[in-house]
């Protein structure tokens, strides 16, 4: 199995399985002389952990982030930093009656049929477990290009069709943090939890929007053509579990808009900055970030896993009837915003990392 590392200067590597030992990411090309705040780490994990709340799955797991290598006295050395995270609460029998059968929507008959064998123990590799690896990589990330001041302000803004209003400015951590759902409408967020909580009684799942504002982008960032910095940020989206859908910008609501609506004007702020007078193109204009908030939607499919018997096959064609039982999300926006947050980090330090090349030439 390939393509298990992400990134080109900034570069991660991410190895284990959702019902294995446990995980982890080793982190290649991170500058030396970085202070890192291990809780801050913990921090961003504990927002990807299941358990949290009664809106996610309730395996329980602590996620606690151990360093092997790469960090001394808190302080980055230039090595590879290698982090890991134990599995604990597995009950890998809870997927005994999934042995042979392919569940519906699922990476079961793809993987079968790639590599001839599939974990039905929560899917191994396919498992969204995997994705604390990168939540953990993704912190590490945050804490280096907050020295550069950028910063992120990722939420939910939609789940199913309940829309959150469009704040005027980013929302803080604070209001995002306020409620479980990770919505900061406050009225928005009351109709999204009682949505969720009625899903998961009916043994269904729901999906929606995550939206995320990367905040103090220098002008710069990307490569013409063939390396935009929106391909890669919609490249690194993509690869997130139950991710359907990558927008930049106006998005698909661009396509409602006459060019001369849509336009974003240039002028010359109090401070002699050049600055657009709305952000239509989110950020990135030819590839390149110009300086404005880069701003993106991601939309993630409702959670294939649901409690409700559903028919399928099994790998010899014969029909099967799956009984809907374990421990899953009925809606996973709430815990995907620290996933969304730190692969947008990943693909932003890697930017930063090419550009400091590119100057030193």
């Amino acid at each position: 199995m390939n393509a298990n590392s992400f990134g080109r200067l900034f570069t991660v590597t991410t190895f284990g399985e959702s019902h294995g030992v446990g995980l982890g990411v080793v982190i290649d090309g991170c500058p030396a002389g970085v202070n890192i705040d291990i809780s801050e780490i913990q921090r961003d994990l504990n927002r990807r952990k299941p358990g949290q709340s009664k809106l996610t799955t309730q395996r329980q797991e602590a996620d606690e982030v151990r360093v092997l290598s790469g960090i001394y006295e808190g302080i980055t050395t230039g090595t590879p930093i290698a982090l890991v995270l134990e599995n604990n609460n597995q009950r890998s029998q809870d997927y005994d009656h999934l042995q042979g059968a392919y569940r519906p929507s699922h990476a079961d008959f793809t993987y079968d049929q790639k590599y001839g064998h599939v974990d039905f123990r929560g899917g191994g590799r396919s498992s969204a477990r995997e994705t604390a690896a990168r939540v953990a990589a993704g912190s590490i990330a945050k804490q280096w290009l907050k020295l550069h001041g950028i910063s992120f302000s990722t939420y939910v803004s939609q789940v199913k069709d309940i829309a959150a209003s469009e704040p005027s400015t980013p929302p803080s951590w604070e209001q995002i943090e306020a409620n479980p759902v990770r919505c900061p409408d406050p009225k928005a967020a009351v109709q999204m939890i009682d949505l969720i909580e009625k899903t998961r009684k009916n043994g269904d799942s729901v999906g929606g929007v995550i939206k995320c504002h990367i905040l103090q982008v220098p002008v710069g960032l990307g490569e013409p053509v063939f390396d935009k910095l929106h391909a890669r940020l919609g490249y690194a989206m993509m690869g997130i579990n139950a991710v359907k859908g990558f927008s930049l910008g106006s998005g698909f609501q661009g396509t409602r808009m006459l060019g001369s609506e849509h336009n974003d004007v240039f002028y010359r702020d109090a401070d002699g900055q050049t600055r657009t007078k709305t952000n239509h193109s989110g950020g990135i204009q030819g590839g390149i970030s110009n300086g404005e908030p880069v701003t993106f939607e991601v939309a993630f499919k409702p959670v294939a896993t649901i409690m409700q018997n559903q028919e399928t096959i099994d790998r010899n064609g014969e029909s099967v009837t799956l009984a809907g039982k374990g421990r899953h999300d009925p809606c996973v926006l709430p815990r995907a915003v620290a996933i969304v947050e730190a692969m947008a980090a990943l693909v932003i330090a890697d930017f930063m990392l090419l550009r400091r090349r590119d100057r030193a030439v």
